[in-house]
């Protein structure tokens, strides 16, 4: 049988029977006898399982009436047995392909239902076995005998016909009735993707089909817009043959048509086979009977012509030496008259076959026509063994009966190719518009209105020009402002002014951008905006045939023109290297320079008008241009391109002419798609490998894309597409889509040298960043070839393992010529292992890291990561189909790759746009490593510190009520001991339902996978705050207690003395009561009675003097050693209160043992050279403060009261500190530096030890104590003198103390409950540490506070716990003043509903237990025991019977005293115990990171001290300007950002090592300050501090004493920014 891997058939109407004997090898043609009808051929209704030719002519030749009854019932059977009959009526579209669906069917496993299916997914996989597709018989009782049927023996069985013996079971469906079929289940955008694919198999196309419904014959002229054929013609001059290239769409294309019919029928012959050996004899290009799967039935072939063309390669070999049409008219052309017609009108030589020539025979009267027509004829007589005879010129008859098939098909190829040399007529598709009679597709109205507007738009255009003429936007502008944008990542000299000017050049750019409107893209973007949207398919389609059209055949020219000169160039260097000079080399490779920009000029389509979209967007989005109301507003750009890449477009990532990334356009072109779709997870799938290597086609092949392949159209730069995953295997995914990104190839011939490598490194890096995997091609064997791109790929997935990113990558080597041979694989794989072995070593010693094999690099398997592919072509181009192995590499390539993404959790497409983002600022910059930053991940940590914040806070509230109870417990006399278990105890629930809150939002938040890295760091983190909270409050509660035990003598005196107290009030009441009138006299009484009772009470006791603060320290410096002078002086002047302030610290200097005495002032010299130091002994001083807080902090002085020998400790703690600082130093620094530094920290500690002991001296000092009961006492006297009863004086005993109880309670309460609403509604303390100072910068501008600016620059956490403060008080007084009311009510409310509770308890205790007074105070006091203090004794009071009475005179008592508590002033809270500033400050300021940047003295914003990364960071560094920075020797203040130095050239000097140069690039290597910062390039500094620097000049001026001139000159383009632009973009670069 013929080689079954060839295309279209001709299973013509009788034409499946016209061989047995196959026209193939050197078989001859020979008469075999019939067992037809008297026709002399096989009777076509026993043949085919179809309608007679009776029928089949009535069919196509009646009036539409009879047509109008619609499909045959054979068709409609069929189309239901390929599950086709839903599609008749709703179509197949591109869409239903352009998705992953379930793994094509493999051999042997498809039915009927699946193979329309199955045909199709092969098809677009460029299997042309899509044909040849084996079917599973679905009843298992096809074929054999009836039961009932009964032979005598073996030998009757084997002689019977077996007609009658089989049953009567449908043969499967004939191939190319599925094609047919689905065919015409498709709708035209459909029909025309799988006519390409058909035509890329090299199989014949259908050119008139007859509708199955109608019988119209139709012309599907709009299928073969797509296809560009391009062949070599050659030409024989003389005795040289000239070979050119031509390359254009088929549908333009003139070319001569022979076309193939026959009369009547024929037995033993097939004519589709016949033309097979004419186009290739080895691959079939019409379907014909000895095809695998060819069967007796067929439906939908019969007046369908097909038609297929010869391109020639220009080699000796070829048939003919043009372009060469062959069409093919399926079934008897006696019966088929009008398709005839056409196709004998429309062909240059017309090839007729007949059964024999019979002048009575009905085929007489055409053959008679087409004797006369003038075309040439060549007529083939099946019966006749004749030579071939030319009748007379133009005609000839040929013999076909004994003769084999490779004479035949030698003879008709010289007969044709003879007839073609003199004058013929050419065919071109687009004429079969003009036949009348038929129905062309592309006559569809819409069809017509996007052809229309594509003409419209492209009227009168030189293709060649266009890119120039209209797309300025792109053109030169787009690449000078992409030259400047890498220049702005490199600067040198004065930076920030050559930055300001490049920046002036890139905004003078996109004004020109938006200026640049042309009519070409107002009328493409008025028909994508205004047409439906079919229109608008269609019109993008024709506008890219046109292009196509014109920029096509202009290619092809140029080419041409290329080839010629680039071979006389080669000429010209041969005679070079003989030493023959020629200044004509010179001006040859200039013109062919020329030829290739034209090259480049001319190569043009769709995406290079999406690409003028995007530069227009850009332009006049970057200069914040208003939109306008209107079709073409520039805004909704994002919008259309969004819903074409969503449509199956291919969208450009990468600008292949300037080697660009347009980020704002890409960006939001990406929002617009997450708009449309949502957040959609995607897999990325890139590609990587040499140019021309056949990455778009296997892209393409593999996933039914668009990317492009023509010829003359390698990819440029990179395109992205989206695919869907199907609803069928979605289930199988965690992504939604797959995003593949095809890239132009690595090693570009028209870059050279340095810019190839860069290029190839920077696209590499890129690409593979952005893929979850990427596919490395491989093509061909070349050693070297694949050493160069194995070292890129290396290179690039090192990096990516620098930066902790993780893909994975597959590698496919294509166009092996030995695909099946299993050992040389291995050896393959081996040798493969090593080069990247090789590779990984050299590119870990470039980049720096550490690895010493690719598996170190990335997780890579030899065995199963690498594919081998055959190459793509059976044969030589331009005539070869693709190799079927190959398609079967492309599946099993799909597989692998779904499987491994079955794993993968594919990333959201916000996160692939953050991803582009990143990666490409990164690539900008000479060093990625050094320059990447991970944007998204840096927004999933910032929001991760929120919720951390979250938890804590919610930790912290709780454990500060529990302490809250519990001091009121300990103050209460009911807990001397609290043990950690307690409060572990008490805080179990709370941490509990946290760290459930903790695992779920690790495990069920959508960035997840990014958030696993820090899990296990934010586990122990909150742990640990939760430990040191407890320790904390253990340590707060155990001072209570100890202040509690040292306060217990005097306690008891208290109950003692009130006792006494009471008694003598009591008997002084009833001494005096017959004068309860006279109120003066019973005061006056009172009064002398107190003294003495007082002195009674107080004899032996001596109390607690006051403490004299400034003496002590005073007495302490000059114990130390200071002078009395340097100690009053500065005393006097209070410049010690200052010196954490001081702008320059030179005049604390003195000369040090380094330098020669005969030097002066050296040191200051060196501290005005070198600004760091000035920094450092203001860290100093800060450390020396807070660490000296603490350590006075840690004193009894609460339980034991002041003691100077504490300051004296803090004295020689600074005079340690400041020691141990000069010791790393080359100066000293003076006495009186040390005398300010202590005298600094002594007044820092002074509020404190004055409060402290105060409150200790009021809680143990008799006298004090005594005193302030006076008022009290002076009531009950008064009770008692007015004849109350012991239940009155005990009830306003009860309700005095329980007031100022009641008032602690309800304010500390109301602390907490303030800080928590803060938290929780106060934007500034709401979010994390970053927020916060997003917060303090916008207060700052906002009260243009200068000192406020100096403070947080130089002290920053000062000036935040100062804004907390500031902005608590607002909140509590002006803001909120209200809501904090309402909490401060809530919470008086809250205890007294505590306190009734309390009373009633008390009551119906001991009315219950008939008990006595103590029982009751005993249980009242137990109720109170957490929420309030109260201690009393009732030993002179145990008369009371009355407890209803008691509780009433509580509760009246309690009346006034809630009224006092409803209209206590907010100010009382500032005396609690509890405050809400300093909770806020607690939570939002201890445990922070407070390092400053060693550059700017920008502070590190992450909200834990020991944060991951490890690195410090900021988002915005800021000019050294504001930190006073000078150049060395000059007042001229430093302009530069940190960010901007470190991108550059410019180098440092460490304030520890003034003899070095360190270059910024590598600032980390400066030492340990340096090292721990991460300080990445970026030129998007904040224009915040451009604003500040421009507002406060004079102010910071005079401050530093230097001036903004000379190279600290500000740039023009900074005094640009307003306040409220500055305040904006803190909210744009703090989110």
């Amino acid at each position: 049988m013929h080689d079954p891997v060839n295309d279209p058939e001709d299973v013509e109407h009788s034409e499946q029977n016209e061989d047995r004997t196959a026209i193939g090898g050197e078989s001859e043609i020979m008469s075999v006898p019939s067992a037809t009808t008297n026709k002399g051929a096989f009777d076509e209704e026993d043949i085919y399982n179809c309608p007679t030719a009776d029928a089949l002519h009535v069919e196509m030749s009646e009036n539409k009436d009879e047509q109008s009854l619609g499909i045959t019932e054979e068709t409609r059977t069929l189309f239901g047995r390929l599950h086709l009959q839903e599609e008749l009526q709703q179509k197949f579209s591109t869409a239903d392909f352009l998705k992953i669906g379930p793994p094509v069917k493999q051999e042997n496993e498809t039915c009927d239902k699946d193979l329309a299916h199955t045909f199709l997914q092969r098809l677009m996989m460029l299997d042309y076995n899509a044909r040849y597709i084996p079917v599973r018989q679905d009843s298992p009782d096809v074929g054999k005998s009836k039961p009932n049927q009964v032979f005598d023996d073996d030998i009757d069985a084997l002689f019977s016909s077996g007609e009658d013996s089989v049953q009567s079971q449908p043969t499967h469906v004939h191939p190319m009735d599925v094609q047919m079929a689905v065919f015409h289940c498709s709708d035209s955008f459909f029909k025309q993707n799988m006519i390409t694919k058909l035509s890329q198999c090299q199989y014949a196309l259908p050119l008139l089909v007859p509708d199955p419904v109608t019988m119209d014959i139709q012309c599907p002229l709009w299928t073969f817009r797509q296809i560009t054929k391009t062949w070599k013609i050659t030409e024989k001059l003389k005795d040289e043959s000239i070979v050119t290239m031509k390359s254009e769409p088929i549908c333009t294309a003139e070319t001569p048509m022979v076309s193939f019919f026959r009369l009547g029928s024929l037995t033993h012959l097939s004519k589709s086979q016949l033309i097979n050996t004419l186009i290739n004899d080895r691959h079939s290009t019409f379907f014909h009977r000895n095809c695998p799967g060819s069967t007796k039935s067929r439906h939908l072939m019969d007046g369908v012509a097909e038609i297929a063309w010869y391109c020639p390669s220009g080699k000796p070999h070829d048939a003919f030496t043009d372009c060469i049409a062959f069409g093919n008219l399926h079934g008897d052309a006696l019966l088929i008259e009008k398709q005839r017609e056409i196709m004998t009108e429309k062909a240059s030589v017309n090839v007729v076959l007949v059964q024999n020539l019979v002048k009575t025979h009905e085929s007489t009267t055409v053959i008679e026509a087409l004797m006369k027509s003038p075309k040439p004829l060549i007529i083939l007589i099946a019966d006749n063994g004749s030579d071939a005879v030319q009748i007379k010129e133009g005609k000839y008859k040929m013999g076909l009966k004994d003769k084999s098939q490779a004479g035949v098909s030698e003879q008709l190829k010289g007969i044709i190719g003879n007839l073609l040399t003199g004058p013929h007529t050419a065919f071109k598709l687009e004429t079969m518009a003009e036949v009348p009679g038929i129905t062309v597709d592309e006559n569809d109205t819409v069809c017509q209105n996007g052809k229309s507007d594509a003409r419209k738009l492209l009227q009168g255009m030189d293709v060649s020009k266009i890119k120039d003429n209209c797309l300025p936007c792109q053109g030169q502008l787009w690449h000078d402002w992409c030259k400047i944008n890498k220049e702005l990542h490199r600067l040198k000299g004065d930076i920030e002014l050559m930055k300001d000017e490049k920046k002036d050049e890139q905004e003078g750019i996109r004004q020109k951008q938006c200026k640049a409107s042309n009519e070409f893209m107002k009328l493409f973007i008025e028909s994508l905006s205004s047409l439906p949207s079919a229109d608008r398919v269609y019109f993008l389609k024709w506008t890219q045939i046109f292009i196509d059209a014109h920029s096509t055949d202009n290619i092809s020219n140029i080419l041409q023109e290329y080839d010629k000169k680039w071979s006389e160039v080669k000429v010209l260097k041969e005679k070079e290297k003989e030493n023959k000079t020629s200044d004509d080399l010179n001006i040859k490779q200039t013109e062919l320079d020329t030829i290739s920009k034209n090259l480049q000029s001319a190569t043009f389509g769709l995406e290079h008008i999406f690409r003028e979209m995007g530069q227009i967007y850009e332009g006049h989005e970057s200069l914040n241009e208003p939109t306008k109301p209107v079709k073409t507003d520039w805004s909704k750009y994002p919008e259309m391109a969004a819903e074409l890449m969503l449509s199956g477009h291919p969208m450009e990532l990468m600008d292949g002419d300037a080697g660009h990334v347009p980020l704002t356009w890409i960006a939001s072109l990406l929002d617009e798609v997450i708009k449309k779709v949502g957040d959609q997870k995607v897999f990325v799938l890139s590609v990587l490998g040499v140019q021309s290597s056949g990455k778009s086609t296997m892209l393409n092949a593999m996933f039914g894309l668009q990317f492009a392949v023509s010829a003359g159209r390698c990819t440029k730069g990179a395109f992205m597409q989206l695919v869907k995953v199907s609803e069928e295997i979605s289930k199988d995914f965690k992504f939604d889509y797959i995003l593949v990104v095809d890239t132009e190839g690595l090693r570009a011939p028209e870059l050279e040298g340095n810019a190839t490598l860069h290029h190839d490194n920077e696209l590499a890096t890129f690409v593979v960043g952005l893929g979850n995997m990427t596919l490395i091609n491989i093509f061909g064997e070349n050693p070297s070839e694949m050493q160069e791109v194995l070292q890129i790929v290396v290179q690039a997935f090192m990096r990516m393992k620098q930066v902790k990113l993780s893909p994975s990558c597959l590698f496919v080597h294509q166009n092996v010529t030995d695909i099946s041979a299993t050992e040389k694989n291995m050896d393959g794989k081996r040798h493969l292992q090593e080069k990247l072995d090789q590779m990984a070593e050299l590119a870990a010693k470039e980049e720096e890291c550490d690895a010493r094999c690719f598996s170190d690099v990335i997780a890579f398997d030899v065995q199963k990561d690498v594919q081998y592919f055959a190459q793509l072509w059976e044969g030589s181009p331009p005539m070869a189909p693709p190799n079927p192995g190959y398609s079967e590499s492309i599946q099993e390539l799909k597989k692998l790759i779904l499987s491994k993404a079955q794993t993968a959790a594919g990333i959201p497409l916000s996160q692939f746009k953050s991803n582009i983002v990143d990666l490409w600022n990164a690539l900008m910059n000479e060093n990625f490593v050094f320059s990447f930053k991970n944007t998204l991940e840096i927004a999933v940590y910032r929001k991760l510190e929120v919720q951390y914040g979250n938890w804590t806070w919610a930790l912290r509230s709780n454990m500060l009520t529990i302490e809250n109870n519990l001091c009121t417990r300990i103050e209460n006399g009911k807990l001397d001991k609290v043990e950690p278990n307690h409060l572990y105890g008490e805080m179990e629930e709370t941490f509990g339902d946290i760290q459930k809150e903790m695992k779920t939002y690790f495990e069920d938040e959508k960035d997840k996978a990014m958030l696993v890295q820090w899990r296990g760091l934010f586990e122990s983190k909150l742990n640990v705050f939760h430990d040191e909270r407890v320790k904390e409050v253990k340590r707060k509660l155990d001072e209570v207690i100890q202040q509690k035990k040292a306060c217990r003598k005097l306690d008891d005196k208290k109950t003692e003395f009130e006792n006494n107290l009471l008694q003598q009030s009591k008997d002084l009441g009833r001494e005096l009561k017959h004068q309860a009138k006279d109120e003066e006299k019973l005061k006056k009484e009172f009064d002398t009675v107190w003294r003495r009772w007082v002195k009674e009470l107080t004899e032996g006791t001596k109390p607690i003097e006051d403490i004299d603060l400034a003496q002590d320290q005073i007495t302490i410096l000059h114990d130390i050693g200071y002078e009395w002078s340097l100690i009053n002086e500065s005393k006097s002047s209070g410049k010690y209160k200052t010196i954490s302030a001081v702008r320059d610290y030179s005049r604390y200097v003195i000369q040090g043992k380094y330098y020669p005495s005969t030097l002066v002032n050296v040191a200051k010299k060196l501290l005005n050279r070198f600004q760091k130091e000035q920094e450092l002994i203001r860290s100093l001083i800060e450390d020396v403060e807070k660490q000296s807080l603490d350590v006075i902090k840690k004193k009894p002085v609460a339980t034991n009261g002041y003691n100077p020998t504490y300051l004296q400790e803090v004295a020689k703690h600074v005079i340690n500190k400041v020691t141990e600082f000069e010791s790393a130093r080359k100066y000293s620094l003076k006495k009186e530096f040390m005398v300010d530094l202590i005298l600094y920290v002594f007044d820092k500690a002074e509020g404190w030890l004055s409060k402290t002991h105060k409150e200790f001296q009021k809680n143990n000092d008799a006298h004090t104590y005594l005193e302030g009961k006076k008022d009290q006492y002076y009531d009950i006297f008064r009770s008692f003198c007015d004849g109350s009863t012991s239940a009155v004086v005990l009830g306003k005993l009860i309700c005095g103390k329980l007031k100022s109880s009641v008032v602690e309670a309800v304010c500390n309460q109301t602390a907490i409950d303030l800080a928590g609403e803060m938290m929780c509604n106060e934007p500034a303390f709401s979010g994390n540490r970053l927020n916060l100072e997003k917060h303090v910068l916008r207060s700052l501008a906002e009260k243009e506070d200068f000192d406020g600016f100096i403070t947080y620059i130089h002290q920053p956490r000062k000036q935040v716990e100062s804004f907390i403060k500031e902005e608590v008080e607002k909140y509590i007084f002006t803001k909120q003043s209200e809501k904090a009311h309402k909490i401060l009510k809530k919470n008086v409310e809250e205890i007294n509903k505590h306190l009734s509770l309390a009373l009633f308890t008390a009551t119906d205790k001991v009315k219950t237990q008939e008990g006595n007074i103590d029982m009751w105070v005993e249980e009242f006091s137990s109720c109170l025991k957490d929420k309030l203090t109260f201690a009393i004794s009732c030993l002179k009071l145990r008369d009371i019977k009355d407890f209803d009475f008691l509780k009433e005179e509580i509760e009246k008592g309690l009346v006034s005293v809630m009224e006092e508590m409803n209209s206590l002033k907010l100010e009382t809270i500032k005396e609690s115990r509890l405050q809400p500033d300093e909770i806020l400050i607690d939570q939002l300021c201890d445990g922070c990171c407070w390092v400053k940047c060693p550059f700017c003295a920008a502070v590190c914003t992450n909200t834990m001290e020991d944060h991951s990364p490890n690195d410090h960071s900021v988002p915005f560094h800021r000019s050294g300007a504001v930190m006073g920075w000078h150049i060395e020797n000059t007042d001229e203040l430093v302009i530069e950002f940190c960010t901007t130095c470190v991108a550059s050239d410019a180098t440092f000097t460490p304030s520890d090592r003034p003899e070095e140069k360190i270059p910024y690039k590598v600032y980390r290597t400066a030492g340990p300050r340096y090292k721990d910062w991460s300080i990445t390039p970026d030129n998007s500094e904040l224009p915040y501090w451009k604003w500040f620097v421009c507002r406060f000049k004079k102010q910071l001026e005079k401050y530093y004493e230097c001036k903004f001139h000379g190279h600290g000159e500000i740039p023009r383009g900074w005094k640009k920014h307003s306040k409220e632009e500055a305040i904006k973009s803190l909210d744009l670069a703090f989110n």
